[in-house]
């Protein structure tokens, strides 16, 4: 009886450098020691210029492999189908001057959004009135009101996107790190059929 062999392939990795793809690049592997270990440096695909920046490396081409070089073994696969392999480019570190620049031009941006927000729905005028209510007193600038308002504003976005600088108020994800992920996850998954060559065009 042959001995069976569990692969599970990985969703998706990224390299920095063309070049020979081995088996546990790509997926994960459960035989016994001496086998699992041959079988981890078994070369799969090899990546060319040709590629560009995206490979598709389906199961069904793997297991044809190993069956046709290990023919006294029986591959069982578990999980995803695929391995997206993404070919990143290494980009020199941004200097100070330019994320700085890009840091005030997307400063000023929420700003002016905020204040058109602001004055769309006439806010200071709601100030004024409620100042008014709550005081008796005609007020053009209810201080007192505006400075905790505007600090409210602030601490409500670091509560929402869930982050300070680093570090994490907890372990829930930010709403734009969930937006993120399914960005991610339509992108991998059209990626997915469009380049994997044994699918339908």
């Amino acid at each position: 009886m042959s001995e069976v062999v569990y692969l599970r392939m990985k969703k998706n990795i990224s390299i920095t450098s063309l070049g020979q793809i081995t088996l546990k690049e790509i997926a994960h592997i459960s035989a016994s020691e001496p086998l699992q270990q041959e079988l981890e440096s078994t070369p799969i695909y090899r990546v060319t210029k040709k590629d560009r920046n995206v490979v598709i490396v389906d199961s069904f081409l793997i297991i044809d492999h190993l069956n046709k070089t290990r023919s006294d073994l029986e591959f069982q696969l578990v999980g995803p189908t695929h391995t997206l392999i993404r070919v990143q480019k290494q980009f020199k570190k941004p200097s100070i001057l330019v994320v700085a620049f890009v840091w005030l031009i997307l400063f000023i941006g929420a700003a002016m959004t905020i204040m058109n927000f602001h004055y769309d729905v006439s806010m200071q005028e709601v100030q004024q009135k409620l100042h008014y209510l709550l005081t008796g007193e005609v007020n053009a600038y209810p201080l007192w009101m505006q400075i905790p308002y505007s600090l409210g504003i602030g601490a409500g976005m670091l509560l929402f996107f869930n982050h300070w600088f680093q570090k994490r108020f907890n372990e829930e994800p930010s709403p734009l790190e969930v937006e993120i992920f399914n960005y991610q996850q339509e992108m991998d998954q059209y990626l997915s059929h469009y380049e994997n060559k044994l699918n339908d065009n």
